[in-house]
């Protein structure tokens, strides 16, 4: 049921705005297990915190740069003019 969706939405040109759209999502998750796991490790052994923290923002930084590089390639892929 998705498939003509997609489809219909490629032949359009809006291509570029899906695949970002596509890489927001998986990094908004990404951030969310990130986040879960983060407070489930500091419940577990609080004396880390610290570490878990710095680990989990470089965590949270990675998953982000993801969408930048979807946003750099949909305006590689716009036609120019």
């Amino acid at each position: 049921m998705i498939l003509p969706i997609i489809a219909a939405a490629a032949e359009s040109g809006v291509a570029g705005n899906l695949h970002v759209g596509l890489a927001a999502l998986g990094a908004a998750i990404g951030v969310g297990l990130i986040g879960a796991k983060a407070s489930e490790a500091v419940g577990r052994n609080p004396g880390a915190a610290t570490k878990i923290l710095v680990q989990s923002i470089l965590a949270i930084a990675f998953a982000e740069g993801i969408v930048f590089f979807a946003i750099f390639l949909a305006t590689k892929a716009w036609p120019a003019g």
